[in-house]
């Protein structure tokens, strides 16, 4: 019987389609020990995020992903400029609904489609909640969609478009999930949530195994944008597998990129603290980390100091410059995504470091 365990409490549950936090009200990660990675079986599969699919804790006859993917993953990896050979941006938003967040989307609606589920609910700044209307879809599964009634009106209608059902919420980020978790309970349904249901990162972990095989190695930094961490703790999990099975001989360093008007974990890294405090949003241009109350932000935060990484701070100025100039370079991002490349002008890289910036989610996104 696969399992949960609290990574507060480290109580043990049973893995159903309705659980989705501990009884302590700490977050869940899967029972499981660190997957043999072998390379020969990646050819097995198709040329998608599923190539992966053997480290992924599925049954190896399982079959459900199949009719389910729509070619997610394999984004290509470019050198961002010439004259900086050793920088590369991951173009992640070539992506089925354009943004990074399919990786995600798709192994938890496989497993919610593997346990029979019929409805699910999520709650989302915008790409998590097109993603999962999407999966959704393709599953045949009921679902609901809690945002922002602020919320992109093109990320709306995308996420409409997909025929999911939208409840716009008036109110913080916060109290937008606290809508939607009180849904999730009253109604007993699935919580198709790309911060508490671990699946999630099984994958966004793939970030990592398609930049070893892209580099036949491993960058020496990741410079990340950082909210809710789902792409940071994936491309965590994902390098730690590699580093385990004896793939790779060291960690990239996760430099990890937070807008200043909510930066949570950049106070807590700050103040040594293990896990953040809550704070007040005073309002970003880049709502897709615009997390002021981050459920993981001990895991963050840990990931972080286990890589000899950093937080850096951006202003919302510098985030429209850092736009403007990846357009300029041909690569048209979504506001929260241009929060990377500010955050890469802004850190002080050696010479020969070898970087990775991902770009997460379209500019037509965008309001």
């Amino acid at each position: 019987m696969e399992q949960f365990i609290c990574n507060s409490c480290e109580k043990n549950y049973e893995m159903t389609s309705i659980i989705w936090k501990c009884e302590c009200g700490g977050v869940l990660n899967i029972v499981k020990d660190t997957p043999r990675v072998d390379m020969t079986a990646w050819n097995n599969y198709p040329n998608s995020l599923w190539r992966y699919f053997e480290t992924m804790p599925f049954s190896k006859d399982s079959k459900t992903w199949e009719s389910v993917t729509m070619g997610e993953g394999q984004s290509p990896l470019i050198v961002l400029d010439p004259i900086e050979p050793n920088v590369y941006v991951k173009v992640d938003y070539m992506m089925p609904t354009l943004s990074f967040k399919d990786r995600g989307a798709v192994v938890l609606m496989a497993k919610a489609k593997e346990l029979g589920v019929t409805k699910v609910i999520a709650d989302s700044s915008g790409n998590a909640g097109t993603a999962i209307a999407a999966y959704a879809a393709r599953c045949n599964i009921a679902c609901d969609i809690y945002l922002s009634d602020e919320t992109s009106p093109k990320k709306i209608a995308q996420i409409k478009a997909h025929g999911a059902s939208i409840k716009e919420i008036h109110g913080t980020r916060e109290e937008i999930a606290a809508a939607a978790q009180n849904a999730v309970d009253s109604e007993k349904v699935f919580y198709a949530s790309h911060v508490y249901n671990p699946y999630f990162y099984e994958g966004t972990k793939t970030y990592a195994y398609e930049i070893y095989e892209q580099l036949s190695g491993v960058p020496d930094t990741l410079i990340i944008p950082v909210g809710n961490g789902t792409l940071l703790l994936g491309a965590y999990y994902g390098f730690k597998e590699l580093f385990e099975n004896g793939l790779i001989d060291h960690m990239p360093k996760i430099v990890a990129i937070q807008a200043e008007n909510c930066a949570p974990l950049v106070k807590a890294y700050q103040n040594g603290k293990e896990s953040a405090q809550p704070i007040k949003n005073r309002g970003t241009l880049a709502e897709g980390i615009a997390i002021a109350a981050p459920a993981r932000s001990k895991q963050i935060l840990e990931a972080v100091r286990n890589t000899n990484g950093t937080f850096i701070q951006v202003k919302e100025d510098e985030i429209l410059n850092a736009r403007a100039k990846l357009s300029e370079k041909g690569f048209y991002v979504e506001v929260t995504s241009a929060v990377n490349y500010a955050g890469y002008m802004k850190y002080k890289k050696k010479a020969e470091e070898k970087i990775v910036i991902p770009l997460c989610g379209a500019g037509i996104k965008s309001k």
